[in-house]
């Protein structure tokens, strides 16, 4: 099985870490395009370490950019997604085991294909994190979820009504199958947004995040 590695961030407390947020980036991109995002929220989330990996796969169009799975048509993407799931499992659990934080101190975010990627693996891991973050994303392999669902953490999807790329109807989708399957759910549509993140979505991630990743009283 591929293994992941990529840019991270420790936290700005300069402490230990108490949470953790993992990044993961959209087709043709790297961890570098979302590290830079680290710096947006480390003021609200000082004790948490950010880690946004590489995908596993080259992507030809570009020479420094990668995917999660290949760009095949859509209905054989599914396939894809299952594949790179317990790569992206395993990073994960890496990391918390590195760091000595329970799953409920994650955070999964992911942008376009990176949320797609997200959007299908959080609520399949046994152990709930703490909560998903997906932008411009859609769910590919909705009609096994609520067969499948292992956990239920708190979702957040954030999507531009202009998104030309993945249309917007796609996270309408999605929040109706997550919430069919008793999984948390906050939708915000985006007027006027592309296929992108603006401070409207970062504002918005870093306040879900801020109240998940909170520590226990």
């Amino acid at each position: 099985m591929a293994s992941l590695a990529g840019p991270h961030r420790d936290p700005a407390s300069g402490g230990p870490a108490a949470s953790l947020v993992v990044m993961l980036h959209g087709v043709g991109a790297n961890g570098n395009d979302l590290i830079s995002l680290a710096d947006r929220f480390a003021g609200a989330l000082p004790d948490t370490a950010f880690h946004a990996p590489d995908a596993p796969s080259p992507y030809a169009d570009a020479p420094a950019g990668r995917q999660w799975y290949a760009r095949i048509p859509w209905d054989e993407r599914a396939d894809g997604v299952r594949e790179v799931e317990p790569v992206v499992n395993a990073f994960i659990d890496e990391l918390l085991d590195g760091y000595g934080l329970d799953a409920s101190r994650c955070v999964l975010l992911g942008f376009s294909q990176g949320s797609i990627v997200s959007i299908h693996t959080a609520p399949r891991r046994q152990a709930a994190l703490g909560g998903v973050v997906a932008l411009s994303g859609a769910m590919i392999t909705g009609d096994t979820l609520e067969a499948e669902v292992a956990s239920k953490p708190p979702f957040v999807l954030i999507h531009g009504t202009d998104d030309a790329v993945l249309p917007s109807a796609e996270t309408e989708a999605a929040a109706a199958k997550l919430t069919a399957a008793g999984i948390p759910v906050a939708m915000h549509l985006l007027p006027g947004l592309a296929h992108g993140i603006d401070e409207r979505g970062i504002a918005i991630a870093t306040e879900f995040m801020q109240g998940v990743l909170r520590p226990s009283q």
